[in-house]
């Protein structure tokens, strides 16, 4: 066996300034991709691509035109064919636009965390975010559509 080797150990505590593990953690990563290359299961990584920061962004600007723009066509006699977001929308709709927007920054948040899962095989979780982009993207349209064809 060894001697005592002298301890390697940094004294200072790593995890008392928040400001400096936010600095580490942005520009010192340590997980930017799983271990091994045929990993299956959810790996949390601290570095996730520049575009899904970008689409997750654009979802959720969506997602609030989307609440505005439900809200203006309901005061313009339109109804929301959605059952769970029909009792919501009664009254002045901050619990519908708060509910909205929270269901959505949950399901962003974990799509976003899982990104890197592969699933039915080779596709990758992070193809999901694209997808409810895209579907975003149709809603809103058809709202302003819906908003400019209404008789005022």
């Amino acid at each position: 066996m060894k001697g005592q080797q002298a301890e390697r150990r940094d004294a200072s505590e790593r995890r008392r300034s928040i400001v400096r593990a936010f600095w580490r953690g942005n520009f010192e990563r340590r997980r930017i991709a799983p271990r091994r290359g045929n990993e299956r299961h959810a790996v949390v990584t601290d570095w996730f691509h520049p575009q899904w920061l970008a689409t997750t962004i654009l979802i959720l600007l969506l997602c609030v035109g989307d609440a505005i723009l439900t809200l203006t066509l309901l005061s313009h006699g339109a109804q929301e064919i959605n059952p769970v977001m029909q009792p919501l929308v009664q009254g002045s709709g901050h619990t519908f636009a708060f509910v909205k927007l929270g269901l959505t920054i949950m399901g962003v948040v974990v799509l976003t965390t899982l990104a890197r899962l592969r699933i039915f095989g080779s596709t990758a979780v992070g193809a999901l975010l694209y997808v409810v982009l895209a579907c975003y993207v149709v809603l809103v349209g058809y709202e302003l559509w819906l908003l400019r064809n209404i008789p005022l």
